[in-house]
């Protein structure tokens, strides 16, 4: 899986670093994702922060296999 954000739309609230620490980090008006490939073991967390944004900036893409 792979974690994309639209900096577009985000804002950076930091729902997603609380949702998933380690893997965002907010600034002040946006999130930096500091791992976009994600281990399997993480997958709810992500889920939860792309859940949880407030603005659906986030979003998970599937590896092709």
């Amino acid at each position: 899986m792979r974690v994309e954000v639209d900096l577009d739309i985000c804002q950076g609230h930091g729902m997603c670093e609380m949702e998933a620490p380690g893997l965002f980090e907010a600034e002040v008006d946006h999130v930096n994702i500091l791992d976009a490939n994600p281990d399997e073991d993480r997958r709810a967390e992500v889920e939860a922060a792309v859940m949880y944004c407030p603005t659906q900036a986030l979003r998970i893409v599937e590896d092709s296999e």
